[in-house]
C-alpha cells in the first residue's frame, strides 16, 4: 500500500499531467469537481463527508483516502468520520466492510501524522 504522502505526490503529478494534456474536457470536469466542494449552502466539510460516503459505497479507495484527508483538513473529527463511515455501511451494505477497514486505517494514519507534527513543533 502507498503511504499517504506517496498517494498525494502521485495524485498531484498525474493531475498535472492530465490537466496539461491539452484536452480541454478534462479541465472542465476538474473545475466542476473542485467547485462542487467549496462552501455554499452546505459547508465544505459536509460536502467532503458526503463525497466520502459516495466513495465508500462506490468502493474507490483512492477517493476514500482523498475525502478522508480533505474532511480532516476541513475540521472533521474522528467521531464525525465514524458516523460518516456508518452511513456508507448502511447505504452500501456488507460489501463496504473491506473499504470501511481501509477508511479506518487511513483515518488513523492521518490523525497520527497530525499528532506527530504537533509533537515535533512543540
Amino acid at each position: 500500500m502507498k503511504s499517504i504522502n506517496e498517494f498525494k505526490a502521485y495524485r498531484t503529478e498525474m493531475n498535472e499531467r492530465i490537466l496539461n494534456s491539452g484536452f480541454r474536457d478534462f479541465n472542465k470536469f476538474f473545475a466542476l469537481d473542485n467547485k462542487a466542494y467549496i462552501d455554499g449552502a452546505l459547508n465544505a466539510k459536509t460536502k467532503e463527508l458526503m463525497g466520502l460516503v459516495a466513495s465508500m459505497v462506490l468502493r474507490c479507495n483512492d477517493c476514500i483516502l482523498y475525502h478522508i484527508d480533505r474532511s480532516i483538513q476541513e475540521g472533521a473529527t474522528e467521531q464525525e468520520l465514524y458516523e460518516t463511515f456508518n452511513i456508507a455501511l448502511i447505504v452500501g451494505g456488507s460489501i463496504v466492510i473491506p473499504h470501511l477497514r481501509y477508511a479506518v486505517e487511513k483515518m488513523d494514519e492521518i490523525f497520527n501524522e497530525i499528532k506527530n507534527e504537533k509533537n515535533n513543533n512543540s
